[in-house]
């Protein structure tokens, strides 16, 4: 009797190891944060911080509903 409930508690444990061992691990980091934004003659400017590269962004849209948006890195944090 002792055999067997010894049985079903390591077949027990070994699944809940299992099953631990297959959960996903997902790596996530925070998003890029907006700092300011500044419009002046149609032309409009945005920046953005992303803590994860510690870089801030600047990132630019013209006048025209078609204009691109133009982002480019601005300068990296120490």
């Amino acid at each position: 009797m002792i055999k067997i409930l010894a049985l079903v508690v390591v077949a027990a444990f070994t699944g809940y190891t299992l099953h631990v061992l297959a959960q996903p691990r997902i790596d996530t980091r925070a998003a890029v944060t907006p700092i300011m934004s500044s419009s002046s003659n149609g032309i409009s400017f945005a920046w953005f911080y992303d803590p994860a590269e510690r870089t801030v962004y600047v990132c630019r849209a013209g006048q025209g509903g078609g204009d691109t948006v133009d982002c480019k890195a601005r300068t990296a944090l120490p």
